[in-house]
C-alpha cells in the first residue's frame, strides 16, 4: 500500500554543524533563552535536547547562581543521554560531571533512589540524574524550599498534565507556586493523547518557548534524504500479514500491541515466538541475550531482541547489549511492548513498524522519531503501522473505523509538522513586491495584531492543529458533510476558545484565521506557467495574485484526509466509514443556522422545495435539520414571550 505521506529533504547538513561553542543549530537556539527562569524547548528526537540541557544548565551553575541541577526522565534506560559528556573538546566552557552515585539511572548500589535523592540536596555535589517517579516520591517526603536555587530539567515534558490527578504536574505547579525553582521542560511532542492539556494557560505564559521542528531537523541531516508514512490494513490476526510488511533487511523496530487492544492475540510471549517463526529459525541465544536466526529464505544470520520479556535477569542482559554495542552489524530486528520509544537511541535503524491503532499522537511522533535520525546507513526512514480491517460482521466495526480516522488524521497532523512552514502576508492593489521563497501573499489576510497570537503561531501551531484534528466534531466533518464555512468560521474558533481562554473574540478570529490557511494552502499544490504562478485548492486553479480570504473560507481544511482515505480501502470499508461518521450529529447552534439559512435559501430558490430530511446528500440533511432547529427556537421565543 503507497504512503500517505512521502516527505522528501534537502541534505543541507546545516542541523548537524556545530558553532564554536560545540552547538548544533537547536542547542544554539536553545542556548540563546538560557537566562529565562521557566523554559520549555519543543525538538523532535535526536536534536540534541540533552546536550541543549547541559549547556544551558551549566551557564546557570556558573554564571546565574543555580547551586544544583536535577534531571528527571520518565525511564532509566534515558538517563544514559545525560552521562558525563566532554564539551570543553569542543569549545565550550565547561564539562558536564556526574558523580556516578548520583546518577540514579545507572548507579549500581541497592539504597532507595529517593534517600539518595534527598542526600544529594545536603551534599556539595551539583548535578543528578533521576527518574520522573523517584522526583515524584521525593518530593512528597521534601518541603518545597528544598528545591530553592536549583534547576530542575523534566525530559519528554508531556507526560506532564494539568489534571488535577496527575502528581509530576502537581509537582511541577507547586514547585512554581512555592519556590525559586528555574525550570527547563523539553519534549518532542507537546501534546498529549489524552487531550489534556500539558500545563494550565496561566502557568504555560511563564515559560518561554523554543521550538525547533521537524522539518528543521530532517532538513538539516547528511544522509536521510526522505521519510515515508503509511498504514497498511490486514483482516483477521496481525501475524498474517507480517510477510507484507516486515522486510527484515532493514534495520527495524516492531512494536506489538499491547495486551489490552483488540489487535492483540493476549499472548504476547506467543506473539514474539510466531514472529521469529515467520521470519525463520533459532540457531542460539547468546550469553548477551541476543536471538540469532536463521532466515527461511536464504539462511542469512539475524540478530533479534526480545524486549517484550518481563524475566529481569534477561531483560538487563540484553538491555546491557543494546546500550554498549553501537556498531551497525549488532541488532537488525527490535521486538518491543513499551519500550523502545521514547528517548531510545538506535541510530541505524531504517523502519519503524508499529501493529494497532495507538491512542496517543505524541507516541505516534516518538515511534516515528525512532527511525528519522541520521545515519550513514540509510537514505529512507520509513513509519507503518498495521491496523485491523474493519469487518461489517464485526460487532468493534465502530471502534474500528474510528481508529483509522484518528490514524489518517494523525498522519496528517505529521505531514504538517514535517512539511516546511509558508509564512503570510497581506496583497494590497498595486502590489509590485514579489513574494520571498516561503511567503504567500493573501488578499484580506490581516496580520496578527498580538503578541499573544504571534506567540502561538511561532510555538505552539502544531500543538493547537493536533488539538483541532483530535476534536470528536472535527473527526465527524472531515468527509465533507459539513459546509466549510461552518468548520472554518464556528469549529476552528470553538475550539481555540477552549484552548486559549484568555484571547479576546478579535485575537481568536485572527488565530482562526491563521490556522484555516495554513491548513488549506498546504494541501494545495503551486505550479508555474510561463511567469505566472498558478495554486490548485479544491480542484481549482487560482492566480496566485488572486487568492483571498474567501476563497480559502470557502473550503473544507480537512477534506484531504477523508480523499486520502478513500484511496486507500475497499468500497466496502469506505462505506462502512461514511455510515459510521453520518449515523452521528454535532448539535445544531445558532452560529451554524446564520451561515446555514442563506444556502437554504439557494437550494429553496434553486430546487422550488425545501431540503428534504432524508434526502441521500448529507449537506441537505443538514440544511433540512437546520430549519428544523430555526422554528424549534421559533417556538421556544414565542413561549418565553
Amino acid at each position: 500500500m503507497p504512503n500517505l505521506v512521502e516527505v522528501t529533504y534537502e541534505q543541507t547538513g546545516k542541523s548537524k554543524m556545530i558553532n564554536e561553542l560545540g552547538m548544533r543549530e537547536m542547542q544554539a537556539k536553545a542556548y540563546e533563552q538560557r537566562d529565562a527562569k521557566y523554559l520549555l524547548i519543543k525538538a523532535p528526537p535526536a536534536s540534541g535536547k540533552s546536550r541543549a540541557l547541559m549547556f544551558i544548565a551549566l551557564d546557570k551553575l556558573v554564571n546565574q547562581g543555580i547551586k544544583k541541577v536535577i534531571v528527571a526522565v520518565p525511564e532509566k534506560s534515558i538517563g544514559s543521554s545525560f552521562g558525563s559528556t566532554n564539551l570543553k573538546q569542543f569549545g565550550f566552557f565547561a564539562n558536564w560531571e556526574v558523580e556516578e552515585r548520583y546518577n540514579l539511572c545507572m548507579a549500581k548500589n541497592n539504597r532507595r533512589t529517593v534517600d539518595i535523592f534527598k542526600e544529594f540536596l545536603d551534599s556539595d555535589e551539583k548535578i543528578l540524574i533521576c527518574t520522573h517517579s523517584t522526583l515524584r516520591f521525593a518530593f512528597e517526603q521534601l518541603s518545597e524550599s528544598k528545591f530553592n536555587d536549583t534547576l530542575l530539567a523534566i525530559d519528554e515534558f508531556h507526560h506532564v498534565s494539568a489534571d488535577g490527578e496527575n502528581r509530576l504536574g502537581e509537582v511541577l505547579r507547586s514547585l512554581i507556586e512555592n519556590s525559586n525553582c528555574h525550570i527547563v521542560a523539553m519534549t518532542g511532542s507537546y501534546f498529549r493523547g489524552d487531550s489534556v492539556p500539558v500545563l494550565l494557560p496561566e502557568d504555560e505564559a511563564k515559560f518561554t518557548k523554543v521550538t525547533y521542528n521537524y522539518y528543521e531537523q530532517l532538513n538539516g541531516y547528511e544522509y536521510l534524504k526522505s521519510l515515508g508514512i503509511g498504514y497498511h490494513f490486514y483482516q483477521g490476526k496481525y501475524t498474517s500479514a507480517l510477510d507484507e510488511v516486515l522486510d527484515t533487511d532493514k534495520k527495524t523496530i516492531l512494536h506489538i500491541p499491547n495486551v489490552n487492544a483488540t489487535e492483540s492475540t493476549k499472548d504476547k510471549y506467543q506473539e514474539v515466538n510466531t514472529i521469529i517463526d515467520i521470519i525463520g529459525e533459532v540457531e542460539e541465544v547468546t550469553d548477551d541475550g541476543v536471538i540469532i536466526v536463521k532466515r527461511h529464505k536464504d539462511g542469512k544470520l539475524i540478530k533479534v531482541a526480545d524486549l517484550v520479556e518481563d524475566d529481569e535477569k534477561s531483560r538487563a542482559k540484553i538491555d546491557h547489549y543494546l546500550n554498549t554495542h553501537k556498531g551497525i552489524d549488532d541488532m537488525d530486528l527490535i521486538i518491543a511492548l513499551g519500550k523502545a520509544k521514547e528517548g531510545f537511541d538506535w541510530p541505524y535503524c531504517e523502519h519503524a513498524l508499529t501493529v494497532g491503532y495507538r491512542g496517543s499522537l505524541t507516541e505516534i511522533i516518538q515511534i516515528i522519531g525512532r527511525a528519522t535520525r541520521d545515519s550513514e546507513n540509510k537514505t529512507t526512514a520509513q513509519f507503518t503501522n498495521l491496523i485491523a480491517q474493519p469487518d461489517a460482521d464485526n460487532d468493534e466495526v465502530k471502534l474500528s473505523v474510528n481508529n483509522m480516522l484518528k490514524a489518517i488524521t494523525s498522519s496528517l497532523l505529521m505531514e504538517q509538522v514535517l512539511a516546511p512552514s509558508f509564512k503570510f502576508k497581506p496583497r494590497f492593489d498595486n502590489d509590485d513586491e514579489v513574494a520571498k521563497k516561503g511567503e504567500l501573499k493573501i488578499r484580506g489576510f490581516k496580520k496578527p495584531t498580538s503578541k499573544k497570537v504571534n506567540d502561538i503561531i511561532e510555538s505552539d501551531l502544531n500543538d493547537l492543529k493536533a488539538t483541532i484534528l483530535q476534536d470528536p466534531q472535527m473527526l465527524k466533518a472531515m468527509p465533507g458533510n459539513i459546509e466549510p464555512e461552518v468548520i472554518n468560521e464556528v469549529l476552528i474558533p470553538k475550539i481555540i476558545k477552549i484552548k486559549y481562554p484568555d484571547l479576546d473574540e478579535n485575537e481568536v478570529k485572527e488565530l482562526s484565521q491563521y490556522v484555516v490557511i495554513d491548513r488549506v494552502i498546504r494541501n494545495a499544490t503551486i505550479e508555474t506557467n510561463g511567469d505566472k504562478k498558478f495554486i490548485r485548492m479544491a480542484d481549482k486553479f487560482i492566480n496566485l495574485d488572486d487568492l483571498n480570504i474567501d476563497l480559502i473560507k470557502s473550503i473544507n481544511p480537512f477534506q484531504q484526509a477523508f480523499e486520502i482515505l478513500s484511496k486507500q480501502v475497499t468500497t466496502g470499508v469506505l462505506k462502512l466509514i461514511q455510515e459510521s461518521i453520518e449515523a452521528t450529529r454535532i448539535k445544531m447552534d445558532f452560529e451554524e443556522a446564520k451561515i446555514l439559512w442563506s444556502k437554504i435559501q439557494e437550494f429553496v430558490k434553486e430546487f422550488g422545495k425545501e431540503p428534504d430530511l432524508n434526502s441521500a446528500d448529507a449537506k441537505e440533511r443538514r440544511m433540512a435539520e437546520c430549519i428544523i432547529y430555526l422554528k424549534e427556537e421559533k417556538r421556544k421565543r414565542a413561549d418565553n414571550g
